[in-house]
C-alpha cells in the first residue's frame, strides 16, 4: 500500500480523504492545509501519493493548489499527485496536469472515485 500526503485548507475534506484512504488500506504520513505547507511536508515525508486541493487561500505566495503541483515536481519528476476539486474548475485541472498532475477527483470524494484514481497511478 502507498504512503499519502493531504493537502487541503478544509479540515472536513483532510478527514474524510483520510478515513477513505485509511478504509483502502494506505498510510497518511501527513496533512497540510496549504499548498506551501504542502510542498514542506512533501519535502520532509517524500509520499508516494499526494492528494491536493485546487483552491486554497495564498500562502506565501503559493496561490493555489496548481502553483504547489509545479513546485513538488520541480522539487521531485516523479510525484503521484491527484487534484481534489470541484464542478467548474476544468481550466485549473488542466493547468494541474500541464504543471505534472497525474489526476483528478471531482468532490464529493467517495472511496470508489479515490479507488480509481489511485489504481491508474499503479497504486
Amino acid at each position: 500500500m502507498a504512503t499519502v500526503l493531504i493537502v487541503d485548507d478544509a479540515k472536513i475534506i483532510r478527514k474524510g480523504i483520510r478515513n477513505i484512504m485509511e478504509n483502502l488500506g494506505h498510510t497518511i504520513i501527513a496533512e497540510a492545509d496549504n499548498g506551501f505547507d504542502g510542498i514542506e511536508k512533501y519535502k520532509e515525508c517524500q509520499p508516494d501519493i499526494v492528494t491536493m486541493d485546487i483552491t486554497m487561500p495564498n500562502v506565501n505566495g503559493i496561490d493555489s493548489g496548481v502553483d504547489a503541483v509545479k513546485h513538488i515536481i520541480d522539487f521531485d519528476e516523479d510525484a503521484n499527485i491527484i487534484m481534489v476539486t470541484a464542478h467548474g474548475e476544468q481550466d485549473k485541472v488542466m493547468k494541474s496536469i500541464e504543471n505534472g498532475a497525474l489526476g483528478y477527483v471531482l468532490k464529493p470524494i467517495t472511496g470508489d472515485k479515490l479507488r480509481t484514481a489511485i489504481k491508474k497511478l499503479g497504486f
